[in-house]
């Protein structure tokens, strides 16, 4: 429950955004009558989306307990690993100018006078939250096997997404309709950490499926056997599993890729973070140093 919804909070605020700044800048220029494309072009998303991954999760569950859905899975948690590192620091890059970027394309589109291209713009940006969305659900409930393989504990993960976007919307509404203020930053960075652990656990479980199929022999060895105090398939070990990555019998591998993947990712965060403040700083400075030459200018001028 709990991975479904910081996953779907994230993405949801972050598809949110984009529709509201489409839409908002549409309302500036006075281009409301292309809302309905927007529109189109995020439902079209949606469904596709929905569909690609009820398909995907039918589709390898005629496989369940074969080699075949061992491959899928290990393929999963590695894809959306990668996809969930490059995102975070993305957001982290991009979130100042993602607004200036979307009007941009907004122009462009509203400059080809075709009402298909603000519905295309709406479908790419929505689209990739939402494929980003079905790879780490797909994850959370191939790592979730218990969860997903009850009604109860299945019923959990789909009341965390729930809950996760209801939420996003909420706060989506109160941004951009209320006038509340939410430092996106900082929103961002936090969400960033918590899924950076639970990337970790994914590869984890990636190396963990490898090991079982035999292809990797290297640091299999089990290190300890925990399930004396937390079982992996009672409730609190699900939990830790899905959203941490806990094994009750870790090997030496499983442990030095999520320690491993858990120390770049908290260096690369401390490295961002310190680049940001310098380029704030010399901004700033820039500007002071403008407003200054202004003011002397302007002294010179009143002289002469």
């Amino acid at each position: 429950m709990i991975p479904t919804f910081v996953i779907f909070l994230r993405e949801g605020i972050e598809a949110s955004m984009i529709v509201a700044i489409l839409l908002s800048y549409l309302s500036r220029v006075h281009q409301r009558k292309h809302f309905r494309d927007v529109w189109l072009g995020v439902a079209a998303a949606m469904v596709l989306v929905l569909g690609g991954g009820f398909g995907a999760f039918f589709l390898i569950k005629q496989y369940e307990g074969s080699n075949v859905q061992t491959y899928f899975e290990t393929a999963t948690y590695v894809l959306a690993a990668a996809v969930l590192t490059g995102m975070t620091y993305w957001m982290h890059k991009h979130a100042r100018t993602m607004a200036k970027e979307l009007q941009a394309r907004s122009d462009l589109a509203l400059s080809k006078g075709t009402r298909w291209s603000l519905g295309v713009l709406s479908f790419q940006a929505v689209g990739r939250e939402g494929l980003e969305t079905m790879v780490f659900t797909l994850a959370i409930v191939f790592a979730s096997s218990r969860q997903a393989a009850t009604p109860v504990h299945g019923n959990l993960l789909l009341v965390g997404a729930a809950l996760g976007l209801l939420v996003a919307l909420a706060l989506a509404y109160a941004m951009y309709k209320l006038g509340a203020k939410l430092n996106l930053g900082k929103f961002f960075r936090v969400l960033g950490i918590i899924l950076t652990f639970f990337a970790a656990g994914l590869l984890a479980d990636a190396v963990e499926n490898i090991e079982q199929l035999g292809w990797l022999r290297l640091g299999d060895h089990v290190m300890w056997n925990s399930s004396g105090l937390v079982r992996e398939s009672s409730n609190f070990g699900d939990v830790l599993h899905s959203l941490l990555g806990y094994a009750e019998r870790p090997t030496i591998m499983q442990a030095i890729v999520w320690v491993g993947y858990v120390s770049f990712s908290i260096v690369m965060f401390v490295a961002l973070s310190r680049d940001h403040a310098t380029r704030r700083v010399r901004h700033e400075q820039r500007a002071l140093d403008s407003g200054r030459g202004r003011r002397r200018h302007a002294r010179q001028q009143g002289v002469h």
